[in-house]
């Protein structure tokens, strides 16, 4: 447990510098539904691939929940603050499917979570990277923000927040940025993987249990149906401005 542990600290903690993610929300008639959020870790793997041989030298398929991870862990946890473990206590709701081969350089995982309504929804960041800090604690090598991370600017320190709305007619995604000039510091010290990231991608793809009258995003591409549409945002454009992807969706009635 303990190597598979160390496996997923290494995940969580480089996963953010994989060229494209996904946050998808899957909606029910009575406003429950899925949150998922896919990474296509495999580019990251051809590029580091040593690294994580030496911590999983076998081919992996596994599902598991964040909540067994932590009781496994519960002595490390307890050492941290409250603030600490009640942040990653928001992530025991997550389970993860992962499927990483070395050889083959495929590494491909989504967290998701059901939700009985919308307002449940957090911001996973803060969590995610609360969650990479218990390991660099441990270490004594906290830092409050990792230049070599472009999310760790968001959700750090308060820095932005996040939020969902669903009434059942009327759909938002919320992000606001709290301390402008601690989240310039920080998007400013990025330098190079500004650079390194700027061709990659973050995705938006949104579900609804009825036809979608109007999306305030001009990007947003509908199926067939119009009952989904998907929004494509420049990697480092929504790391410099996470309320770019603000959105309002307006459902038939």
């Amino acid at each position: 447990m303990n190597r598979f542990y160390a496996l997923i600290v290494l995940i969580i903690s480089i996963s953010f510098t994989s060229c494209q993610f996904s946050e998808n929300i899957y909606i029910n008639d009575d406003g429950s539904g899925k949150m998922e959020f896919s990474f296509d870790g495999s580019q990251l793997m051809q590029m580091g691939g040593d690294k994580m041989s030496e911590t999983q030298e076998e081919a992996i398929d596994s599902t598991f929940s964040f909540k067994e991870l932590f009781d496994a862990k519960r002595d490390s946890i307890s050492q941290l603050s409250e603030e600490e473990q009640l942040k990653l206590k928001n992530l025991e709701p997550f389970s993860m499917h992962m499927v990483m081969n070395p050889k083959t350089s495929e590494m491909k995982f989504d967290m998701f979570t059901d939700f009985k309504e919308v307002s449940e929804l957090q911001d996973m960041f803060k969590a995610m990277n609360s969650f990479g800090d218990m390991e660099k604690d441990k270490k004594g090598n906290t830092q409050a923000n990792d230049p070599t991370n472009p999310f760790s600017a968001l959700g750090k320190n308060g820095n932005t927040e996040l939020a969902y709305e669903y009434n059942g007619t009327t759909f938002k995604r919320v992000a606001k940025i709290v301390d402008k000039e601690a989240y310039k510091k920080v998007t400013d010290s990025l330098g190079e993987m500004a650079v390194m990231f700027g061709s990659s991608l973050y995705k938006l793809n949104y579900h609804f249990p009825k036809p979608i009258k109007s999306v305030s995003n001009e990007k947003a591409m509908f199926s067939a149906d119009r009952k989904s549409f998907t929004v494509e945002f420049g990697f480092m454009e929504y790391i410099s401005n996470p309320e770019a992807l603000n959105l309002e969706v307006v459902l038939e009635d």
